[in-house]
């Protein structure tokens, strides 16, 4: 690879940290760990080809230009959490993945977390919408940096940026349900 190959690659990858919170060559390795997955796997249940799968793996793409793909991305993301952390057995992981593959995009999750009725949006949706919001402005360890610097003065400022900015989607959500009233 020549520096020029070199030098868009790097930057390919610091836009991923900057849209995903990581380089996705990073995240796909975790929910291929996580979820006991190899690339082909992956990238069915995603809805991409395996070679576009591999571009955004090596840095040769920097995006994911569908939206559902995106939303797929992060509903796998929030079961390799539970899987890691023994929430979810491997038999239930798998049939998640099954409604992740067939969704359009939108949210999978239990009853409680749904669209209301009213068309409200979700508090999962809301959450996602925060996150996508801080995560377009700076870098997860930007975010963090700046957690940081505001903690002694505005802790509760700082919790905030913290989670939405570097956390996980579920933490967020506790955070965003725990906090209304």
């Amino acid at each position: 690879m020549d520096a020029t190959q070199q030098d868009a690659t790097a930057r390919a990858r610091e836009l991923q940290r900057s849209w995903y919170g990581e380089p996705l060559g990073a995240l796909f390795r975790r929910l291929i760990d996580d979820l006991g997955l190899n690339q082909a796997r992956l990238a069915a249940v995603l809805g991409l080809s395996a070679p576009m799968l591999s571009q955004l793996m090596s840095g040769q793409r920097a995006k994911i230009g569908n939206p559902a793909v995106v939303q797929r991305v992060q509903a796998l993301q929030e079961l390799s959490s539970q899987a890691a952390d023994g929430r979810v057995s491997a038999a239930e992981a798998a049939e998640r993945m099954e409604e992740i593959k067939k969704s359009a995009g939108g949210s999978v999750l239990n009853s409680t977390q749904t669209t209301a009725s009213t068309g409200a949006p979700t508090v999962r949706r809301v959450v996602r919408e925060i996150q996508s919001l801080l995560r377009s402005v700076a870098a997860a360890g930007d975010i963090i940096d700046a957690a940081d610097s505001l903690a002694p003065a505005h802790p509760e400022l700082a919790e905030f940026l913290r989670v939405y900015g570097a956390g996980r989607t579920a933490d967020a959500v506790a955070h965003y349900e725990a906090h209304q009233s």
